[in-house]
């Protein structure tokens, strides 16, 4: 018969109760306990160290033997923007529904011509911020762990984007029209983007604020109370990726001045097809649905086409500001001809 095993006591290892002689309390503030009062001490974004290429998140001691998963941005400057914090908790908290928020009773019958011309744009729209949420994604996971609040940003941005393809997809057939003519000229460059920054440039600054423009004109394109929610919900979710890449691209800026002409090159491509994702509205349908929905019908197209100019007006000008306002300024002298025809 075999001996029975001799049982040892197990040895304990509790050298992690020690590892920190200097305890941390945060404390709520007027909006909860949100990412900016945890950002502090060690675990503050200014106290960030040299990453790792591990899972391991700021202000955590480091586990020898850690297995890495991959090449990821050690650079805090490849992906971070100083208003990253505020604007995921502003995202978590003006979450909607398309199902719940939007007055769909509110539809109506309209004149085909015009129905035809919104169900012409929302398949554009469709198709423009499904591709909004994928190209992001596509970059989450080389995000390293350090930065883990431009992670979370990002979620919220394809979450963001996910009820945008939703809403226009329902608006489309939700009302006699349907999805037209597909559309997508401009935004390749977007796909193609090789890094973070090429993204967030081409993406959150560029294409997503020409789409921005229009969704703030949506009292003039839409004509009813369904169509102007649309608008108005989804130009309040456009504001946080707008404002994210203006940032980003302030503190690449600021921190890597060598890179001023490898981003100029970024936009020298996107400005040549007609900017990025307003290189659609150089496509004929998307044109002409605008210009009957600006004017309020095929017979008022002239009136419509003269809006849609002091859109793209707006939209070309806007743009050179937000890229002042991330101190690349001397872009207005190097826009391409098809844009720069539009600046003040």
């Amino acid at each position: 018969m075999a001996a029975a095993p001799v049982l040892t006591e197990p040895t304990l290892d509790l050298s992690w109760l020690d590892l920190y002689e200097d305890p941390t309390n945060a404390t709520p503030g007027k909006k909860g306990l949100t990412l900016k009062e945890i950002n502090l001490g060690r675990y503050a974004d200014s106290a960030r160290g040299g990453g790792d290429m591990t899972y391991r998140l700021r202000g955590a001691t480091p586990r020898p033997g850690a297995h890495r998963f991959g090449a990821n941005y050690q650079s805090k400057a490849e992906v971070w923007s100083d208003n990253c914090l505020m604007l995921y908790e502003e995202a978590v908290q003006r979450q909607w529904s398309s199902a719940r928020d939007i007055p769909w009773d509110t539809l109506g019958t309209l004149p085909d011509p015009m129905e035809r011309a919104m169900c012409q744009l929302s398949t554009m729209l469709t198709e423009v911020e499904f591709i909004a949420g994928d190209v992001p994604g596509q970059f989450l996971a080389e995000v390293s762990a350090q930065d883990f609040e431009v992670g979370l940003f990002l979620m919220s941005q394809i979450m963001d984007e996910a009820r945008h393809t939703e809403v226009f997809r329902k608006r489309a057939l939700a009302n006699g029209g349907g999805l037209l003519a597909q559309g997508q000229n401009g935004l390749r460059t977007l796909i193609e983007a090789k890094n973070f920054t090429e993204m967030s440039v081409l993406m959150h600054v560029q294409a997503e604020g020409f789409v921005q423009s229009m969704f703030r004109l949506g009292e003039m394109i839409g004509h009813t109370d369904a169509d102007k929610r649309i608008f108005r919900m989804s130009a309040q979710d456009e504001s946080r990726h707008l404002a994210f890449g203006v940032m980003h691209l302030k503190y690449v800026l600021d921190t890597e001045p060598q890179r001023r002409e490898e981003i100029h090159h970024y936009l020298d491509k996107a400005d040549g097809d007609g900017g990025g994702a307003s290189g659609d509205v150089q496509l004929q349908e998307v044109f002409e649905s605008l210009c009957i929905l600006l004017g309020g019908g095929i017979d008022k197209f002239d009136e419509g086409l003269q809006k849609f100019l002091v859109l793209r007006k707006r939209q070309v000008n806007e743009y050179m500001h937000r890229l002042e306002v991330a101190g690349l300024g001397d872009r207005r002298q190097r826009v391409g001809p098809l844009l720069a025809q539009f600046l003040d």
